[in-house]
């Protein structure tokens, strides 16, 4: 089931989900977390982790990867800190080999020529040499975080793309891939007027285009 989700999202692409979820009234944009490597798509389900300052008790940063499934997205939640990094290297060789769908960062990360090399989405505010270690460690697994300001809960769906990263909410998944299909197949026939000659604004009125994104609820 989860990879015909992940297929299905992957299709429809970020823009268009994006769309639908303004139609549905979610917010689940999380602007500024983009990819570091272009062409790369991922789609799956959150194992969600939310970092804190380190304080005096020591910690770790990435010992959870162990417990990631296959096809699952690493959500990382540090507060938009861009001074110490919560992934590197060694976390994007096991989460390749784990087959886990992607990360998404709310931070930065750093060590991207893997990422690079092994086509491995990862996608974050930006990247740094400096470690996380003895400066940031992981507080808590699959609980609600934020990236971008945007609420993820174990389990949510992440989809990214080119455009960025959006999320939807577990229960809305239907519901946003059908208003993604619907506003989809009118920017299709929108395309296919234009290229038989008629002109854009009548195209856009016939599709009702400037109706698709608009709140339905």
């Amino acid at each position: 089931m989860n990879d015909e989700i992940s297929h299905r999202l992957r299709s429809l692409g970020v823009t268009t989900i994006s769309d639908a979820l303004d139609r549905l009234g979610i917010d689940g944009q999380s602007v500024g977390i983009m990819p570091f490597a272009r062409g790369l798509s991922f789609a799956g389900p959150a194992f969600t982790v939310r970092m804190v300052p380190v304080g005096t008790s020591g910690g770790s940063v990435g010992d959870y990867i162990d417990e990631v499934k296959p096809g699952e997205v690493v959500v990382l939640d540090n507060n938009g800190c861009l001074n110490a990094t919560v992934w590197g290297d060694i976390l994007t060789l096991v989460a390749h080999q784990k087959r886990l769908a992607g990360t998404v960062i709310d931070g930065v990360c750093r060590d991207i020529a893997s990422s690079l090399e092994l086509s491995y989405p990862i996608f974050a505010r930006g990247n740094t040499m400096r470690t996380g270690k003895d400066r940031v460690t992981a507080e808590a697994y699959n609980v609600a975080v934020q990236i971008a300001g945007v609420r993820v809960s174990p389990g949510d769906w992440l989809i990214g793309d080119d455009d960025g990263v959006v999320v939807i909410p577990l229960g809305e998944i239907e519901n946003v891939c059908n208003a993604a299909d619907d506003i989809k197949e009118a920017e299709d026939r929108i395309r296919e007027a234009v290229e038989k000659g008629s002109r854009l604004d009548e195209a856009r009125k016939t599709a009702q285009y400037h109706k698709l994104q608009s709140k339905a609820r």
